[in-house]
């Protein structure tokens, strides 16, 4: 069995394997092995490629940006998701427009330890992922299987574009798989992780799971909910989530972030306007409260979706 983030540390292993031009560039990500351990022991395996940078998040990704320039394929880890943004204008001002400015590409590679475990708190647990898709030039990823962590993150590398990716922390040792895969769906496609004709699920990353928990327990009750697995939210495959409406006619999409502005409500968007008349009720959406993440493990569990608030607006939206 191989867990989630184990196929994250093969990928790098196998990009820095594969191109001599990548690196890994981050804060204790040499010797020690990364925060989460997602780099352990690749810097023996790779010596002098597997960098330890300074707590300075800004200078970090500007010099990725300048490796990317001359020719270099940066893999950066982020220790958190959040401290992203102290490199905030390095990524959506310089990184995201490089093509667009100066024909040059950018295969920057940004891995964001994503989302809340219990205990994280609000600076260790935050989803910054519709903040980085509103931004043209950048691909965001939102892998929720081992597979695509995989996968992804390998495609991620390769891509000429910079990518933020969206690796989710709660899946690091929960989620494994038999093996890792030789063949992947392209960043862009989503899957259908549950098939049925009540009502769909849009969803990403760890909710994903959490989702299809809900499914699990709504079948129980008679109801068959097809659940979507975006996969990416830049780009977003409308047209999979059109055809999964068409099908079931209702639609409840969720989301681990913070609600206003937020991925949810762009898929809520997208189907009212393409797709209005394929809808038998209003659709609903479902995220994390509208507060700072806290601190103690019960209020951080009812303050992100969960099976039993998802199966709960789920049966709201079948009354209708």
């Amino acid at each position: 069995m191989i867990t989630y983030l184990e196929a994250i540390r093969e990928a790098q292993a196998k990009a820095l394997a594969d191109d001599p031009r990548v690196y890994i560039y981050g804060q204790d990500v040499g010797q020690f092995g990364g925060a989460f351990k997602a780099t352990k022991n690749l810097a023996q395996e790779f010596p002098g490629r597997v960098l330890d940078a300074p707590i300075s998040e800004d200078a970090i990704i500007g010099s990725a940006i300048g490796a990317a320039i001359e020719g270099m394929r940066p893999i950066i880890e982020m220790q958190f998701a959040d401290f992203s943004t102290v490199g905030f204008n390095q990524i959506v001002n310089h990184a995201a427009t490089m093509n667009w400015r100066t024909q040059l590409p950018c295969p920057i590679t940004i891995r964001l330890p994503s989302g809340g475990t219990a205990g994280g708190g609000p600076f260790h647990s935050q989803s910054m992922e519709a903040l980085y898709a509103h931004y043209p030039g950048l691909i965001v990823m939102t892998p929720a299987t081992v597979e695509d962590a995989y996968s992804m993150l390998l495609e991620a590398v390769a891509i000429d574009d910079p990518v933020i990716f969206c690796e989710h922390k709660y899946l690091y040792y929960h989620l494994k798989a038999e093996s890792l895969p030789t063949e992947a769906m392209p960043t862009g496609k989503a899957r259908v992780a549950r098939a049925g004709r009540d009502a769909t699920i849009v969803t990403y990353s760890a909710m994903v799971h959490e989702s299809l928990a809900a499914a699990e327990e709504l079948a129980g009750e008679g109801w068959e909910i097809e659940v979507i697995d975006l996969r990416s939210i830049k780009p977003l495959d409308t047209d999979t989530v059109l055809a999964s409406v068409a099908r079931t006619g209702r639609l409840l999409a969720v989301g681990e972030a913070f609600p206003w502005g937020g991925v949810t409500a762009e898929i809520l968007a997208r189907v009212a306007s393409e797709g209005y008349d394929l809808l038998d009720a209003p659709p609903r959406r479902l995220n994390a409260k509208d507060t700072p993440v806290p601190y103690h493990p019960n209020l951080w569990g009812t303050h992100r979706p969960t099976a039993r608030t998802i199966s709960a607006e789920m049966r709201e939206l079948l009354r209708r």
